[in-house]
C-alpha cells in the first residue's frame, strides 16, 4: 500500500495550504487553520 500526497485546501478562500499524505481512499474533509482567512476552518482534499 503506497501513500499518495495530497494538497488540502480552504473551503472558504479556496487557498491550497497544506500539503498531507494519505492512504485511505475516502476524500479527506480536515479542520485546519487558514492564513488567508485567520480563522480556522473545513479544508477538503483537491484532485
Amino acid at each position: 500500500m503506497s501513500k499518495e500526497k495530497i494538497t488540502l485546501a480552504c473551503e472558504i478562500c479556496k487557498a491550497k495550504n497544506y500539503v498531507k499524505n494519505k492512504s485511505i481512499t475516502e476524500r479527506l474533509f480536515v479542520k485546519k487553520f487558514c492564513k488567508k482567512c485567520n480563522v480556522q476552518t473545513l479544508h477538503k482534499e483537491e484532485k
